[in-house]
């Protein structure tokens, strides 16, 4: 089942998207090296790092991992194309019979690499990384879920609960990616409209490794806003009612205004 269609050992392409991960460069690439070579050998693999325009040494540590290991390579924007574009352009770029993205922070743990390549092997298009618990701050894993549930009631298409992107994707489903004219994707709602056979993998999420999270409140409601006017009409329905509602308003007040100034 290692073989692709032309006889050559399977590729899988690994996309590590990054922001300011100066300290977790290096140890997510030794530790995708170990995964790969030791527990995934047979598979011919590169690993390619998208940054998002890093300000804190993250680059000069990637040029110097990039030339040492040709298996290697980076992305380096020239400005910040924010938390969706950026992994959505770097998956577009990868090579491989699958690929796999997965952050740079090691909250999502690498060691899930192995059971997403053997459900792919099982047939499986996309196998998705699904948070059940989390380390993190609880309250705003709490709120995440809130979200998530929030969403999911109101698109007609149905959003999938506590997925963040973390996963497998066969170059079909990368393909059809590529082919997509979308200013500003939304990955996570590709996934849940197109009907590729998936597979969900459950895991609890860990703290970062090291430095701080780039997300804030305006990251966070950015995500939001995206899903809530790609993926539902509550908005555009929103805006028409309080439309006619402010329409009538006027209409009434215009209307009392010219009876009073016509009697006084």
């Amino acid at each position: 089942m290692q073989e692709a269609e032309n006889g050559k050992r399977k590729k899988i392409s690994i996309l590590i998207p990054c922001f300011n991960e100066v300290d977790n460069v290096r140890p997510m690439y030794q530790r995708l090296t170990e995964i790969m070579e030791g527990d995934l050998p047979q598979y011919d693999y590169d690993i390619l790092f998208i940054d998002n325009c890093s300000e804190d040494g993250t680059r000069d540590h990637l040029t110097e991992i990039c030339a040492a290991d040709k298996r290697v390579k980076a992305i380096f924007n020239v400005t910040n194309f924010g938390q969706f574009n950026s992994p959505f352009y770097g998956m577009c770029q990868t090579d491989g019979d699958c690929t796999v993205s997965i952050c740079c922070d090691f909250q999502d743990p690498p060691e899930l690499i192995p059971r997403f390549v053997a459900e792919w092997e099982n047939g499986y298009k996309i196998v998705s990384a699904i948070k059940t618990s989390s380390k993190e701050n609880a309250f705003l894993f709490f709120l995440r879920k809130c979200y998530y549930k929030l969403i999911r009631n109101m698109s007609s298409v149905k959003l999938i609960e506590n997925f963040t992107g973390t996963g497998l994707y066969d170059r079909s489903f990368i393909n059809l990616m590529r082919e997509l004219d979308d200013p500003i994707p939304f990955l996570r709602g590709i996934v849940a409209e197109y009907n590729f056979k998936r597979k969900e993998i459950p895991y609890e999420q860990a703290r970062r490794r090291s430095g701080k999270t780039s997300n804030n409140f305006y990251s966070l409601y950015d995500a939001a806003m995206l899903s809530i006017t790609s993926y539902t009409k509550v908005g555009l329905r929103l805006a028409t009612f309080l439309g006619f509602i402010a329409s009538a308003a006027s209409f009434i007040v215009a209307f009392v205004y010219l009876v009073l100034k016509i009697l006084y």
